[in-house]
């Protein structure tokens, strides 16, 4: 089961300075850690956007993705990294504690340097960088990130696996683009008006999910999914709800392209929800929301 998350390049816009930001980035990045979110998306919304927008996002959740022993090796020296030292711990389970050091775990490493007869010294978190074979038909290059599955740390057996690198994947893409991936499950878009998340709901949506997986959208402060799709309005979502299937199927009044909402089709929703149906705060955060709404569609039967 793939989960994939999706925030837009807003995702800061009422932050008041860049420190505030870095902190609310690694809020959300640690929602999709405690949630096993496998893949963080960031789609744009330049409409939304003020003092930091998509490219700031994206590094500050690179970085915080990164375990924290590759990462003055990976970053060195970045603007946007000003405050990074804010950024909560992630803790993930496939880079730090017991997961890591047990036989067989697997870690990512950096290679330091590129050596003769198909070897690389790698940094892995180990007390020092380490000396492994490049498996055949592979080419790596200093610099580049590697999945190393470490077998024993006394004495030291690893080797470099052609595998995905462990841990959350961030990237950017069109929202179109990444709802239509292959991968992308049972399409979430999450709004305060979309169709209540109730506990029957949740019993239908729980099996799809478990096997399909799943892709969620959220908004920004103050600024929600529909505002950011052409053609999409609150009316819309509203009268849009199918108890039964839980899809929405948008016609807009004024002729405007729905295909961003369309349900059924690659590259657009399936569903619109409210994951917090009875909030008591006018506006809820980006992140508090992935809290609430990763909570309630991880749940398994």
């Amino acid at each position: 089961m793939t989960v994939s998350v999706l925030v837009p390049s807003s995702l800061v816009r009422e932050a008041e300075d860049k420190r505030e930001a870095t902190r609310k980035i690694g809020y959300v990045a640690r929602a999709a850690t405690v949630f096993r979110a496998d893949r963080l998306t960031v789609f744009p919304d330049s409409e939304g956007e003020r003092r930091w927008g998509g490219g700031f996002v994206e590094t500050v959740l690179r970085y915080a993705a990164t375990p924290p022993y590759l990462r003055k090796e990976a970053w060195g020296k970045r603007d946007e990294l000003e405050f990074a030292g804010v950024l909560p711990p992630l803790r993930a389970a496939s880079q730090t504690g017991s997961g890591s050091d047990d036989s067989g775990s697997l870690r990512q490493g950096i290679v330091t340097e590129v050596g003769p007869e198909g070897r690389v010294r790698v940094n892995c978190g180990m007390q020092h960088p380490i000396s492994l074979v490049v498996p055949p038909e592979t080419e790596v290059d200093e610099g580049e990130r590697v999945t190393v599955r470490i077998s024993s740390r006394e004495p030291v057996r690893a080797k470099i696996v052609d595998t995905p690198l462990p841990g959350l994947s961030v990237d950017r893409a069109d929202l179109s683009a990444a709802l239509g991936r292959e991968d992308a499950g049972v399409r979430i878009a999450t709004s305060r008006h979309g169709e209540p998340l109730t506990a029957g709901r949740l019993g239908q949506l729980a099996g799809r999910i478990e096997g399909d997986g799943m892709t969620v959208a959220f908004g920004a402060p103050e600024r929600g999914l529909p505002a950011m799709i052409e053609g999409v309005t609150a009316e819309a979502v509203r009268s849009s709800r199918t108890p039964d299937e839980g899809a929405v199927e948008t016609e807009p009044a004024d002729g405007t392209d729905s295909s961003a909402v369309e349900p059924g089709v690659p590259g657009r929703f399936d569903l619109w929800l409210n994951a917090i149906p009875n909030q008591g705060s006018e506006v809820v955060r980006t992140e508090e929301a992935m809290f609430a709404a990763l909570g309630c569609l991880t749940l398994t039967e």
